[in-house]
């Protein structure tokens, strides 16, 4: 009896040491930065986004209800930190730069670069990443935590946030 609970305890252990990883992910680039006071942050449930009052369609409500949790975490340039600026893009970019962060699009205008990218399958989507750079602004992460949703619903979702959408 002994030793089952000796093999229990060596299987546990190993499998907690095998699940551990040294890969960096976007989840825990955006706890890390949490205390950071150089970073502004913001993180909301969608319920917030939600209410009995609100005006939105039943294919806009859908969409909301599949984004679970949006996470932004912004690095303004300062003058003095563009150094540290630089490295923490970098540190970014190289995270959603993984295999696993599949690009849906990218594009430059006006000195800004943003980069949509995606983890999940193509027709059901578990997290949508925006990632958005400019040397004299900064940087800006936009992380949605979503459950199956679909590509054509992320532009709408855009449309949906689009201030001139809602009127009183």
């Amino acid at each position: 009896m002994t030793l089952i609970k000796y093999i229990t305890a060596l299987i546990v252990g190993l499998l907690t040491l095998a699940s551990c990883s040294n890969e960096k992910s976007l989840q825990r680039y955006l706890v890390d930065k949490q205390e950071d006071n150089r970073y502004l942050k913001i993180d909301l449930a969608t319920s917030l986004l939600q209410s009995d009052q609100s005006n939105f369609t039943e294919d806009e409500q859908e969409i909301l209800n599949s984004v679970k949790k949006v996470n932004v975490v912004a690095y303004p340039v300062k003058s003095g930190n563009l150094e540290e600026y630089k490295t923490e893009k970098d540190a970014v970019k190289e995270i959603i730069g993984q295999e696993k962060y599949k690009t849906l699009s990218s594009m430059k205008s006006n000195g800004m670069n943003v980069t949509l990218k995606y983890l999940g399958e193509e027709d059901a989507i578990d997290e949508v990443i925006v990632f958005a750079s400019s040397e004299e602004k900064g940087f800006g992460v936009f992380r949605l935590l979503c459950d199956d949703m679909k590509p054509d619903q992320i532009l709408s979702l855009i449309h949906i946030s689009e201030p001139t959408r809602r009127t009183p």
